[in-house]
């Protein structure tokens, strides 16, 4: 096997979401986990914005960002997650967390950035049920230790 069609398996074969977006922020590259996690095929999305996976009311702040990252050719999700709300196709909101990888050409331009993302959805629900129950438990003793205080 060569090193490129080794590539294409990793990047086809994963359950992740792998895209690779260019310095306009145009889709260049959707792969399989990424028709599964965000319900367009990749057809639909290469040659269009990362708009359509972006919630409106968070577009501005990304735009800026990206602008930013291509100018400065500098991002500091290289290395830590990036926690975001996105949207699939049905006009579901999911929860993803992602790294980024800066693509440069020979002389070293910023050609673009892949996006390696995992859905995280269903661990953020558990972890807003637990902290809703928390408070709960919280309050619960507040109010007891109230009512022992009241009481002597």
């Amino acid at each position: 096997m060569t090193h490129d069609e080794l590539c294409r398996h990793i990047v086809e074969g994963t359950q992740d979401a792998i895209i690779f977006a260019n310095r306009e922020g145009v889709g260049q590259l959707w792969n399989s986990g990424a028709e599964t996690m965000f319900g367009y095929r990749a057809e639909e999305v290469v040659g269009q914005t990362l708009d359509l996976i972006i919630p409106e009311h968070l577009r501005g702040r990304h735009w800026e960002g990206y602008r930013k990252v291509m100018a400065t050719g500098v991002t500091r999700y290289g290395r830590d997650l990036l926690a975001v709300p996105a949207l699939r196709k049905d006009g579901t909101r999911i929860s993803i967390e992602f790294t980024i990888v800066m693509l440069r050409d020979d002389t070293e331009g910023v050609v673009g950035t892949a996006a390696l993302i995992r859905d995280v959805t269903a661990r953020w629900q558990q972890e807003k049920v637990l902290k809703e129950r928390l408070a709960i438990l919280e309050a619960s003793i507040a109010d007891a230790k109230k009512a022992g205080n009241e009481g002597t």
